[in-house]
């Protein structure tokens, strides 16, 4: 991922063989569980600076993590 647009990670079931984590269409890793695949994809997420999805079985996001720096200071 060293393109200077971050592209999100995402954690998706695998029909009835487990768990992947890709990117931009391309596979990262692949697990047996979710729980293995969430944890590996906030590693990769982090490491990355962008944003994790997590898909439910049925494929809809069920949550998202951001490990990107903000470019803006919040405002007070």
């Amino acid at each position: 991922m060293s393109d200077k647009r971050k592209e999100n990670i995402h954690v998706t079931p695998d029909g009835d063989e487990g768990w992947v984590n890709q990117s931009q269409g391309k596979e990262l890793s692949r697990h047996r569980t979710k729980e293995e695949a969430e944890e590996a994809g906030r590693e990769e997420a982090k490491e990355a600076h962008t944003e994790l999805k997590i898909h439910k079985k049925d494929g809809v996001i069920s949550e998202s993590h951001s490990y990107g720096n903000d470019p803006f200071p919040p405002r007070g």
